[in-house]
């Protein structure tokens, strides 16, 4: 389960650098972003 959240996580944060950089969407940018921190700091809250 880890690895998978680890995944989703970096799927999105590129998701996230490409729209930023490419296509400028606005708020779906941002919101990828926080999706990202939150999945990365859920796979560390369960490891711990």
């Amino acid at each position: 389960m880890r690895s998978l959240l680890y995944l989703i996580a970096v799927i999105v944060i590129i998701g996230w650098i490409i729209g930023f950089f490419v296509y400028s969407i606005g708020a779906i940018i941002h919101f990828l972003l926080v999706v990202a921190a939150i999945s990365i700091l859920l796979a560390v809250i369960r490891r711990a």
